[in-house]
């Protein structure tokens, strides 16, 4: 836990990091998860070529199971049209 730590910490200090969050699971005690939002995808790829992040992947190859890794990206953005829409609704009729 302490590695992961110093890991967020660093990545807090790159340029573009707008959080770095590590969760540890309750229930199982060597389960984390790593979570990071980036300002851009290009801050997110300095990030990749990083060697912060060349260290984490050094961490992660020394995993019992191989980890399982995701990301997730945010290609578009609605608004109240998405609910009316999933309700049934017309533009501008009452909720």
């Amino acid at each position: 836990m302490r590695i992961f730590k110093a890991i967020t910490e660093q990545c807090l200090d790159e340029p573009g990091c707008l959080s770095c969050h590590i969760y540890g699971d309750l229930q199982e005690k060597n389960v984390f998860m790593l979570k990071e939002v980036w300002r851009s995808e290009e801050d997110l790829d300095l990030h990749l070529r990083s060697e912060e992040f060349r260290n984490l992947l050094l961490i992660l190859e020394m995993a019992l199971e191989p980890p399982e890794i995701r990301f997730d990206t945010i290609s578009s953005s609605t608004g109240i049209e998405t609910i009316e829409k999933a309700r049934n609704r017309r533009p501008g009729e009452t909720l």
